[in-house]
């Protein structure tokens, strides 16, 4: 694996010899190729991420199917908290330290990385203590029965009081990623999945020395992981690597920072947030059919979820060529990128989507013993209704970070807007007035993802982000 310990050895004015030439490749190196070439890293150190993600769900698998109802039920929280830290906040960083660059201002963009790791460290706070007052209530509005809140709750104590590391790791990423520097994030992400997924087995089931912590040692694991990640990504930023120069850096720090990023993050954040919610409503649907359904379900919408992490593989690529030109007064070359990068995240989640639609066993056998006939059809009824769409949510959500680089993310929350109220209302009035069960739940999550890509993508081909 390549070697991501910081060099300090390289001259911080060779360094931003080389993040001035990546700002230039953003601007005006063909369009595909450079996308492709910024891309492959990222996805495939997101797919290395989405193997930490199975993993995670295999070994819950192991401690039993409670385990893994209770997953289901704390995992969009735990998804929002990633959501958040490497796609929203994440994504306007990134956005607002390329439009920066773009614009001509290195200097500008040092100060915004101190706004960046100040921001992240205050939202994760925030999130520990809206979980230590709310997440009992949350997991029991959700249903699933006492054992599975039990094991939602045990995770949620050890995940949200140490996910300060998961942003701090991602803020600083992000700053990496908006110099145009995509290949160091990706080995460093790799390096963290290639850690976790080892101490999240191993805390959790008690392999060699390590002791058998259940369910808290799933998210113990990532944690630690992301701690080491955290801590390599700033001492790479501080020691120059990126090109950018810290000298007088907290003197230029003021509110404008902080609005660079939180105006553009916070409606981010607002999608991220009814992304989620979209998930947990149905979850509350799907509930009311049994532990069951709701293990069967939480397999469906853990695959949904990684789709994510595929896109941002594309995104964060797109964003940072978005905001470059955008920076530069490039809006045109802006918009070819966004389209570029959206056909190309729809088509890799839409052959995902079909291939599951038809064969959905191929990743339900992964976690599900053939006697759990329930948990089974309720999966399978999943991936045939609603994997046939996943095409429009990956081009709406390659259209989001698209979007976060342009600084214009209406549209988006629109969308999810749409997306929402389709799903969740679709679902309650399928339910309620035929016999289809829960079927009636998984064909309103396929009409929202349809309407979801399909209104974003008219409105940004209409408004052209003006």
């Amino acid at each position: 694996m390549t070697d991501v310990t910081p060099d300090t050895t390289i001259p911080v004015d060779a360094a931003a010899h080389m993040r001035a030439a990546r700002t230039q490749a953003l601007l005006h190196a063909p369009i595909g190729p450079t996308l492709a070439k910024l891309a492959l890293p990222n996805v495939l150190a997101m797919a290395v991420q989405a193997a930490q993600s199975i993993a995670e769900a295999y070994f819950a698998s192991l401690l039993g199917v409670t385990a893994l109802a209770g997953l289901a039920l704390v995992f969009p929280l735990v998804m929002l908290t990633q959501m958040l830290s490497a796609g929203s906040m994440g994504g306007a960083i990134s956005a607002s330290v390329a439009r920066a660059l773009g614009a001509g201002q290195p200097g500008r963009a040092a100060t915004l990385t101190i706004a960046a790791w100040i921001i992240a460290a205050a939202l994760s706070v925030v999130m520990a203590a809206l979980m230590a007052l709310f997440g009992r209530a949350i997991f029991a509005s959700l249903g699933g029965g006492p054992a599975p809140i039990k094991a939602a709750v045990i995770y949620a104590l050890i995940f949200f009081p140490g996910c300060f590391t998961i942003w701090l790791c991602h803020a600083s990423l992000s700053v990496i990623r908006g110099t145009g520097n995509m290949q160091f994030p990706s080995v460093l992400l790799l390096l963290v999945s290639s850690v976790s997924i080892p101490l999240a087995g191993g805390l959790s089931l008690g392999w060699g020395p390590l002791p058998a912590l259940g369910i808290a040692g799933l998210p113990l694991g990532l944690i630690l992981a992301h701690g080491v990640g955290a801590a390599i990504a700033i001492l790479y930023i501080v020691s120059g690597r990126t090109g950018l120069r810290f000298e007088g850096a907290g003197g230029r720090l003021d509110t404008g920072m902080f609005r660079d990023i939180l105006s553009v993050g916070a409606l981010a954040s607002v999608n991220a947030v009814l992304t989620v919610l979209t998930i947990v409503l149905m979850v509350g649907l799907v509930g009311q059919y049994g532990e069951a359904a709701l293990a069967g379900y939480g397999l469906g919408a853990r695959l949904e979820f990684l789709m994510i992490p595929v896109i941002f593989g594309i995104g964060a690529a797109m964003t940072a060529m978005v905001g470059a030109n955008i920076g530069a007064g490039n809006r045109d070359r802006a918009l070819r990128v966004a389209w570029t990068g959206s056909l190309a995240g729809a088509g890799i989640v839409g052959s995902i989507g079909l291939v599951l639609a038809l064969f959905p066993d191929i990743w339900l056998d992964m976690f599900l013993e053939p006697s759990n006939t329930a948990a089974l059809d309720a999966g399978r009824s999943y991936f045939r209704l609603v994997a046939p769409f996943y095409a429009f949510f990956g081009m709406g959500l390659a259209l989001y970070f698209a979007s976060q680089g342009a600084g214009r993310m209406l549209w988006p929350v629109v969308g999810s807007l749409c997306r929402i109220g389709l799903a969740f209302g679709g679902g309650l009035l399928l339910t309620a007035t035929t016999v289809l069960g829960v079927e009636g739940v998984f064909m309103a999550i396929g009409a929202a993802m349809f309407v979801y890509g399909t209104v974003i993508s008219i409105a940004i081909h209409r408004t052209k982000w003006r």
